[in-house]
C-alpha cells in the first residue's frame, strides 16, 4: 500500500513537471515569435548614413598658369601674390624695345611694297606694266604684310594680361629676370565662384539629381555651409564604381578658400 502511494505521488510530480515544461514552451513560443517579427527589407546601398562622410575639395571655377610667348627681360610685375585683379589687367610686362623696333621696320617695308603694287596696278590699266611685274609686286606686298602680322604678335607677347578676374596664386618669376618662350610666369585662379568636388558611389545615381541639397563642413573653418548639386559626371569610373559630382555653395562664403577640404552630408534621401 505504501509503495502504491509512493508511485502515485511520483507520477503526479512527473506530470506536474511535464505540464510546467509544456506551458513554459508555449509561453516562450509567442515571445520568440514576437521578438523575431517580420524580416525587414535591406537598406539601399547608398543610404543617408553611408553618405554622411563623403570627403570633398573646394575648387576654383577657373585656374591657369600663364607662360611667356617670347624671349625677354621682365620689366614689370604689377601684382603680388594674393592680390586681386580684373579681367584684362596687365600681369606681366617684358622689355619689348627690340621687338617694337623690328615691328616698325617691317611696317615701313610693307608701306613701300604696298605703294609699289598700287602704282603698278594703275600703270597696268594703261598697259605700261606687264602682267608678271604686277603679280610679283602684289606678292611682295602680301609677304611684307604677313611679316608685319608676325612682328605684331611678338610685340603683343611682351605683355601678359588676365584671361579672367581673380587672384594671384603664385609669382613664378621676378623683375629683371630673363625668360624664354614657354617659361611659366604666374599662376592664377578665379575664386568668384567656388565649387565643391565630391566622389560618390555610383549607386547614388538612383536618387541623386542636379539641385539635390547637402551640407558641406569645411575642416579649416569648422563651419557647415548649405550647398546644392550643380553637375553630375558624365561617366562612372569602372574600377571604383564612383561618379564625380560638383556642388555649389548656397551663398559664397568669404572665409573659404580654394583647396580647403571637408565633408559632405546628404541629410535625407528622396523617396
Amino acid at each position: 500500500m505504501g509503495e502504491e502511494q509512493g508511485v502515485a505521488q511520483v507520477t503526479r510530480i512527473g506530470w506536474s513537471l511535464a505540464g510546467g515544461c509544456i506551458m513554459s514552451v508555449c509561453l516562450l513560443i509567442p515571445i520568440v515569435l514576437a521578438t523575431a517579427g517580420p524580416k525587414s527589407d535591406p537598406k539601399p546601398a547608398s543610404s543617408a548614413a553611408e553618405l554622411s562622410t563623403i570627403r570633398g575639395l573646394v575648387k576654383a571655377t577657373a585656374q591657369a598658369t600663364l607662360a611667356s610667348q617670347v624671349q625677354g627681360r621682365i620689366s614689370q610685375l604689377p601684382f603680388k601674390e594674393g592680390q586681386r585683379f580684373e579681367k584684362g589687367a596687365l600681369l606681366v610686362s617684358l622689355d619689348c624695345s627690340k621687338y617694337e623696333a623690328e615691328l616698325a621696320s617691317v611696317q615701313a617695308e610693307y608701306r613701300g611694297k604696298k605703294k609699289t603694287y598700287e602704282n603698278n596696278l594703275r600703270l597696268s590699266k594703261h598697259r605700261a606694266v606687264g602682267e608678271l611685274e604686277l603679280v610679283v609686286s602684289h606678292a611682295e606686298a602680301e609677304k611684307a604684310f604677313a611679316a608685319v602680322k608676325v612682328a605684331q604678335v611678338t610685340v603683343n607677347g611682351c605683355t601678359v594680361r588676365a584671361p579672367f578676374p581673380g587672384r594671384v596664386v603664385k609669382m613664378i618669376v621676378n623683375e629683371h629676370e630673363n625668360v624664354f618662350p614657354n617659361d611659366q610666369l604666374i599662376s592664377l585662379l578665379d575664386d568668384s565662384l567656388l565649387e565643391i568636388e565630391l566622389i560618390l558611389p555610383s549607386k547614388s545615381l538612383a536618387w541623386l539629381k542636379v539641385g539635390t541639397p547637402f551640407e558641406y563642413a569645411v575642416d579649416e573653418t569648422g563651419l557647415r555651409y548649405p550647398a546644392v548639386v550643380q553637375d553630375i559626371g558624365a561617366n562612372v569610373d569602372p574600377a571604383s564604381q564612383t561618379v564625380k559630382v560638383k556642388g555649389l555653395f548656397g551663398t559664397q562664403p568669404d572665409n573659404v578658400l580654394a583647396g580647403m577640404s571637408g565633408t559632405a552630408s546628404f541629410a535625407e534621401l528622396p523617396h
